[in-house]
């Protein structure tokens, strides 16, 4: 099982970036796939995270500006981040559950300063 995320950077306040996470290995979207976030000295939290029929919940201080989606014929889970502001500086990690275990990317980083 893999997962590999792509997407992050440097984005000025305000900004836009598209977070991918490629998965292989298990059969894309058949449990719950997610995005979260730790900073240094802090635990991994949730970011958003979205079902296979589609559902998606996220966190109240995302909400309005991420977006989760997916494309099963890429195996790609996706999450589309606007109106960035410092406070989104975080390693973002993707996550997939399969059966009882837990499969995470590599984190890719994410600064929003100007």
């Amino acid at each position: 099982v893999e997962l590999v995320e792509s997407g992050g950077g440097l984005v000025q306040p305000g900004g836009s970036l598209r977070l991918s996470c490629v998965v292989s290995g298990i059969i894309f979207g058949v449990y719950p796939l997610a995005w979260y976030r730790q900073v240094p000295g802090k635990q991994r939290d949730l970011v958003a995270s979205i079902t296979n029929d589609g559902s998606t919940i996220y966190v109240d201080s995302v909400k309005g500006r991420f977006t989760i989606s997916t494309d099963h014929a890429k195996n790609t889970l996706y999450l589309q981040m606007n109106n960035l502001k410092p406070d989104d500086t975080a390693v973002y990690y993707c996550h997939s559950k399969w059966i009882t275990l837990d499969y995470w990317g590599q984190g890719t980083q994410v600064t929003v300063s100007s």
